[in-house]
């Protein structure tokens, strides 16, 4: 039998927390809750900001589509980890395991990606703001769109296609709640570290260059609030990049700390936590953290929770 038919027959074992089943409980409550929150949040952020004409502007299509994109990767993860959380099959077949991989790598980079365009939004709209709405036209956003998924679906396709031709050796356990790039690498029964620098290499394109970009443009930023006379004009600057940098540094943080460091120099429950924190913890706060600094949006969503409570007292 071919070394990797054993798990394409099959499939793999999700190990996740089984060894600490009280703490599976505790999560299984935990990842529900906050679950519920990034599906409430932002499809909220969605629905209001095309309901409000005000907020018919670049910057919050490229919202829109961060919330569509949180929501599209949550639900990839979320419910099979809830499964693997509550009972006791472990199992994930070979073709969810594969298509999850393939999702979650390909969600996860378009997230690199289209934080760098949101930053270059944000250094239009503050270092050239009556250029603004002639350089961000529709055509481009939806262009800049289009390139972020398509560059991300070809890094996916060979990351992960790289990783499943990986010899296992009849290995189908997977010291993880979810088929993750990591955790599959582990169980290869060959020396892994040129795949690992290949990685390493790709992960710098994909997380680092797009990083890079966002610094560049908040460095132009900082120095274009610096000049601005009006109080006013740098607070309100602030309060909306403010938005923008903290879901930056939540995600790159976590999402390098996980990817480009050393092989195996985590602890298998630290690299869980970690993966927890970014799959499920960063989605539920994007929401929260772009409408309590934003007023605009703010003022969306009072108007949509108005609507939507005069809708019902109409029923009844």
């Amino acid at each position: 039998m071919n070394q990797n038919n054993y798990s394409s027959l099959h499939g793999f074992i999700l190990l996740g927390f089984s060894d600490h089943p009280k703490l599976e409980m505790v999560l299984s409550g935990v990842v529900t809750i906050f679950y519920l929150i990034t599906l409430v949040g932002n499809t909220a952020i969605i629905v209001a900001s095309l309901l409000d004409s005000h907020l018919h502007t670049p910057m919050y299509f490229l919202l829109r589509n961060l919330s569509f994109l949180d929501l599209c990767f949550t639900t990839s993860i979320i419910p099979q980890m809830l499964v693997n959380l509550w009972g006791p099959d472990k199992t994930i077949s070979y073709v969810g395991c594969v298509i999850q991989l393939y999702v979650q790598m390909w969600l996860g980079s378009i997230e690199c990606l289209l934080l760098a365009v949101m930053s270059y939004d944000r250094f239009i709209a503050i270092c050239k703001p009556l250029h603004y709405l002639v350089i961000m036209n529709p055509h481009l956003c939806l262009n800049m769109i289009i390139m972020v998924w398509g560059i991300s679906l070809a890094c996916s396709v060979v990351l992960c296609t790289l990783t499943l031709n990986l010899p296992r050796c009849g290995n189908n356990l997977l010291d993880h709640f979810l088929c993750e790039l990591p955790a599959l690498v582990k169980i290869a029964c060959i020396d892994t570290t040129t795949f690992e620098l290949s990685v390493f290499a790709l992960g710098i394109v994909v997380v680092l260059t797009p990083l890079l970009l966002i610094l560049i443009s908040y460095g132009y930023i900082a120095q274009a609030v610096l000049r601005m006379k009006s109080k006013a004009g740098q607070r309100k600057a602030i309060n909306t990049c403010g938005s923008h940098l903290t879901v930056v540094s939540i995600f790159y943080g976590t999402i390098i700390y996980m990817y480009l460091q050393p092989g195996n120099s985590a602890s298998k429950d630290h690299g869980k936590f970690l993966t927890l924190f970014y799959t499920i913890i960063t989605p539920s706060l994007n929401p929260l953290i772009y409408t309590l600094r934003n007023k605009d949006m703010k003022d969306a969503l009072k108007k949509l929770v108005r609507v939507a409570y005069e809708s019902t007292k109409m029923k009844r």
